[in-house]
């Protein structure tokens, strides 16, 4: 449906869907009920009245605006996640509890609000980076615009309107296309002005050749590659002239459609498998929070409510606010250790350190989930033209006559590319060429209007794709040594320059469907006119009367040698080669004295194209060859790489059954003698099957021919509905919306279309399918990177809460406080979780089957690892604080140096008592220059005095941390077979971390801010022996892991295996 604006309003809409209930079939009808079914003369078309009528009903030719996102909108999905809930919620209860103290101190402290603006800052740039990437994701609709024609020629009222706005048009106009012309509708050809019309339509349908058009009538069940009476809108003429009818305009034309799907798309889009997995952690996450907050609360509530039983009933309740407001700050420090504040930025970091690896090798992320995803691609379908294979045309066959009749030479010729130096021909004589093979050379170079030049690095076609193809021959079979030396060196075409010296064109036939042919007319240096064929075999096998031999003689052309060049034709044609005959004739009577001149009695031959096939008679054949669009060189190891990774391919294209069928078995999708009758079906005929889910779980490749972008988006539904993790790669309009709903899409740098770049996730710079292959391995490595880290950070995590919680449930003074903890968790803990994102790539990687999506983040073991871990980290912390208070000495480290009181274990677990203790009393201790005091208040030495055991915890924590990142390098090898150095990042990173943490400990200004003191070589001596242990420990808990990993995994192993397999 067109958008007519505003002004058509509800007329437009009841229109249009009338319209689309009566959808004709014009490529079904011939020409007359066509223009009856529109009721318009071709040669006077639409009056402006009935333009004006019927643009009220179908509206403007142009594709619907979608209503965008308000940014309001998309600012409120990126608070739709588990982990930045429970941020915000901590952060708002951190603001509100810094603003009660701060008024009942009657100051408010700047040191109180760090916590709460750090966590709001994240989330800000959190949401800004989102907005970023979803406000981008339409594109794809806005580069599907600019393909579309701006203008057209237009016959109204009986007179011819040029450059009329394409938008204008209506269904019932008639439009004149010509060689280069943008097609702006959907149109049903007419009449053909010249004797062919050929569209490349490529984008569209996928098909790897410019179609020919005709004005016969097709099956009204035909697919769009088999509408040859039809042209579609954003396709582009290169040969020809024609008179077409508009069938179709804005939304209901071929682009619309696409335009359509990839809309629909993209409201489908779906979490990545990483980000399902962290969804369903912070809901866990949550739930653990809460209930330990509650425990908390619940274990602390004798401190600020307390009663007395009179009778058996408590009364006189007693409630202290204060008290109260106390424990729930530490309710709320406990949520805060336990979120991974970091873990936002750490992940987006290493994602895009991933997009850097893959960068290098030719791979260019879009979107930065996708990285990740890449990792656990089950199923890569994969489009057959320009992905698979180069999107050039190459000769890969030449088969001239031998030296007597009834033999032919066969010469295999390398290359896939247009460049003329990429390959050469195998088995060329070594004496040089012969005149049957320099009669081939001529024919290619001059009977030919394609050019072939260097763009950048690569090398590009200048007209047909085939025509350049045999360019490039011409230049691998180079000169006779006779000619050699007037070529000019470094020309790309200069073989192809000398024999167009050698004689002068005159006049050219053209190419047309009936005969099959094309032919020119030369004048050699000699005076001698001769004429110079190439066209289909069959049709220049029928018209020749001889044949030319190696040493340049003709003889007659006899049954046997026809039925064997049938016969090499037919070997070929199975091989999905399209190819190609050459002739030529010498003796022209008619064209003695022709030079050109109009007013020449043979010119009036050359002007009607019947004439042609009686001119292009009694023909010299001379030979043939074999063009295709060829496999990429690296592509059939790619293939076996999926293989071996447990990686699917499924080839989609809009290319012929033959041609794709022989492609796939070149790559290796297919075996080459496999029965694939059940594997390889068209579009239509999987659009038709009984059991499509099934069809598609079959083991191994499978191809789909003939598919248009609504099968293709129906296979990849399909897919993903049965479980699957999809790549889709593609270059075309017609690839974008399955580009778009399949997992990650995957789109050409090179051939590509813009459309299908915007719709994608990925850009492959140099549009090989290899390079799919080695992103995918990279994805893999980045999960197993991005694994390590979050275990890194959830153990630490661990550990900060069963600190804190064991501190509530003890009874002693409180050892963090929550600036502090936010501090490990985004600055301290940052750098190391980061350099894990280095860890180099498993050797075998590619060898594994593809995880599952639906596998677990966190195994039950790997949990119980964080739990003993955790618990351990939380035992160090506070018993360092313990350690402190209760003794001087520990493991021989004498702690005594700073002159503080020693208190027994029940004085500090009852310090909230201190006040009604009798005599008690508090030295002075130092802690760097400054010296605490507590003669005023002796009880203060449970709160200002415990800055030093606080530090002392926090030191601990930040050392143990540091630890267990060497921890985190494998999730069950030694530190003793990885030792720290295979990531030499991750030891620069514990010292930046290190550092950091001297950088507040040791500067007076930051000691300050967060409430801690410097610490003596004493203290650090024991900080590092409370730490080390950690290792020791988690050395322990892989080595059970190692030991005990078959009876544990084999079950999801044999399950993957099966799947995969």
């Amino acid at each position: 449906m067109g958008r007519g604006g505003e002004n058509y309003g509800k007329r437009e809409n009841a229109g249009a869907a009338s319209f689309k209930q009566e959808t004709f079939p014009a490529w079904a009808r011939d020409v007359k009920q066509c223009e009856e079914k529109y009721q318009v003369n071709r040669e006077l078309g639409l009056s402006s009245a009935e333009v004006e009528k019927r643009r009220q009903i179908y509206g403007l030719n142009e594709l619907l605006k979608h209503k965008p996102t308000s940014i309001f909108q998309l600012l409120l999905e990126q608070f739709n996640d588990t982990l930045v809930r429970i941020l915000l919620a901590a952060a708002i209860i951190s603001f509100v509890l810094a603003w009660y103290d701060g008024e009942e101190g009657g100051e408010k402290e700047i040191t109180a609000f760090v916590e709460p603006l750090v966590i709001f800052l994240i989330l800000i740039v959190n949401a800004f980076v989102g907005i970023w990437q979803e406000s981008s994701a339409e594109k794809a609709l806005e580069a599907l615009k600019e393909i579309q024609s701006e203008h057209a020629d237009v016959i109204r009222d009986g007179k011819k309107v040029s450059s009329l706005p394409a938008k204008e048009l209506v269904p019932g106009d008639i439009v004149e296309l010509r060689v280069g012309d943008k097609v702006p509708a959907d149109m049903r050809v007419l009449n053909m002005i010249s004797s062919t019309v050929r569209v490349e339509q490529g984008s569209l349908t996928g098909e790897s050749e410019a179609v020919s058009k005709t004005v016969k009538v097709v099956p009204e069940n035909s697919d769009i590659q088999g509408k040859k009476c039809m042209v579609f809108a954003g396709t582009t003429m290169v040969n020809g002239n024609c008179i077409c009818l508009v069938t179709e305009i804005g939304m209901n034309t071929e682009i619309g459609k696409v335009h359509s799907q990839i809309h629909e798309a993209s409201q489908s889009d779906t979490d990545t498998p990483l980000k399902k997995k962290l969804n369903e952690f912070g809901e866990v996450l949550t739930m653990i929070i809460g209930m330990i907050c509650i425990l908390v609360w619940l274990i602390n509530v004798k401190y600020f409510l307390s009663w007395e039983y009179v009778d058996g009933w408590p009364t006189n309740f007693k409630f202290s606010f204060e008290k109260c407001t106390y424990y729930f700050e530490i309710a709320v420090a406990l949520a805060v250790a336990a979120i991974p504040e970091g873990l936002p930025a750490v992940i987006t970091t290493c994602l895009a350190l991933g997009t850097r690896k893959m960068a290098q090798k030719n791979a260019l992320v879009r979107k930065l989930p996708s990285v990740e995803t890449l990792g656990c691609t089950t199923v890569i379908c994969s489009d057959k033209t320009g992905t698979l294979t180069t999107n050039q045309m190459a000769v890969s066959k030449l088969v001239a006559i031998g030296s007597r009749s009834g033999t032919l030479r066969s010469f295999d010729v390398e290359g896939t590319t247009y460049d003329p130096f990429d390959g050469k021909i195998l088995g060329w004589p070594v004496d040089g060429m012969d005149s049957n093979l320099e009669m081939i050379a001529k024919i290619s170079a001059v009977c030919n209007d394609a050019g072939v030049e260097q763009s950048g690095r690569h090398y590009v076609a200048i007209g047909m794709p085939t025509e350049a193809a045999l360019k490039v021959l011409v230049e691998k079979m180079e000169l006779p040594e006779k000619y050699a030396s007037s070529s000019a060196p470094g020309d790309p075409q200069r073989c192809c320059h000398v024999w167009n010296k050698m004689v002068q064109r005159i006049a050219t036939l053209e190419f047309d469907r009936d005969r099959k042919s094309m032919g020119v007319i030369i004048n050699s240096s000699s005076g001698n006119k001769s004429l110079l064929v190439k066209g289909a075999v069959e049709n220049l096998l029928e018209r020749s009367s001889f044949i030319q031999l190696l040493d340049g003689s003709t003889v007659e052309l006899d049954k046997y040698s026809k039925d064997l060049i049938l016969q090499v034709l037919r070997e070929m044609s199975t091989d999905a080669l399209r190819c190609l005959g050459f002739a030529y004739k010498e003796e022209l009577p008619e064209f003695a004295t022709y030079n050109g001149d109009e007013d020449h009695p043979a010119h009036q031959l050359l002007l009607n194209p019947s004439n042609y096939s009686s001119i292009e008679s009694n023909l010299i054949f001379v030979g043939l060859v074999g063009l295709r669009d060829p496999p990429r060189k690296e592509v059939r190891q790619a293939i076996e790489d999926c293989k071996a990774a447990g990686i699917r391919v499924m080839v989609i294209t809009g290319d012929n059954k033959n041609t794709a069928e022989a492609i796939c078995r070149e790559i290796g999708v297919f075996g080459y003698r496999e029965d694939i009758t059940s594997r390889s079906l068209t579009g239509k005929e999987f659009m038709d099957h009984p059991d499509q889910r099934n069809h598609l779980r079959q083991n191994g490749g499978l191809l789909f021919s003939r598919a248009e972008p609504r099968h293709k988006q129906e296979i990849v539904r399909l897919l993903k509905q049965d479980g699957e993790v999809v790549a889709m790669t593609g270059d075309g309009v017609n690839d974008a919306p399955a580009l778009k709903l399949a997992d990650i899409g995957v789109a050409m740098g090179i051939t590509g279309t813009e459309v299908a770049k915007e719709a994608s996730d990925m850009v492959l710079a140099d549009d090989n399918f290899s390079t799919i292959v080695a992103a995918v391995g990279e994805g893999r490595s980045i999960y197993d990177n991005m694994k390590a880290f979050i275990r890194y950070m959830i153990s630490s995590n661990i550990g900060e809460v069963a600190s804190i919680f064991l501190t509530a449930a003890l009874g002693i003074p409180e050892g963090m406080i929550p600036v502090q903890l936010l501090w490990v968790n985004l600055v301290t803990d940052g750098p190391p979780a980061t350099a894990l994102g280095f860890n180099p790539q498993d050797t075998d990687i590619m060898k594994k089957p593809p995880r599952r999506s639906n596998d677990s983040l966190i195994t039950a073991w790997i949990l119980f690892r964080y739990l003993v871990i955790g618990s351990y980290v939380g035992l160090a912390t506070v018993g360092v604080f313990i350690i402190w208070y209760t003794h001087n000495t520990f493991m021989g480290i004498d702690l005594s140096g700073d002159g503080h009181s020693l208190v027994t274990y029940s004085q500090l677990s009852n310090w909230d008592k201190c006040p009604s203790w009798v005599n008690f009393t508090a030295s002075p201790f130092t802690a760097g220059p400054q010296v605490f005091n507590f003669d005023t208040n002796p009880c203060d030495y449970f709160r200002s005095g415990k800055i030093k055991a606080s530090t002392l915890s926090l030191s601990v924590l930040v050392s143990i941390e540091m630890f267990n990142s060497l921890n985190a390098l494998s999730e069950d090898g030694s530190l003793l077979t990885m030792p720290p150095w295979v990531n030499p990042w991750l030891l620069l990173a514990m010292s930046i971390s290190f550092g950091l943490h001297f950088l507040i400990l040791y500067v007076p200004f930051l000691a300050q801010v967060f409430g801690i003191v410097p610490l003596s070589l004493n203290e650090w001596l024991l900080v590092l022996a409370v730490a080390f242990p950690v290792i020791l420990i988690d050395e322990v808990l892989k080595c059970i892991g190692r030991c005990t990993t078959g009876p544990r995994y084999s079950p999801a192993t044999k399950s993957i295996k099966h799947k995969a397999e």
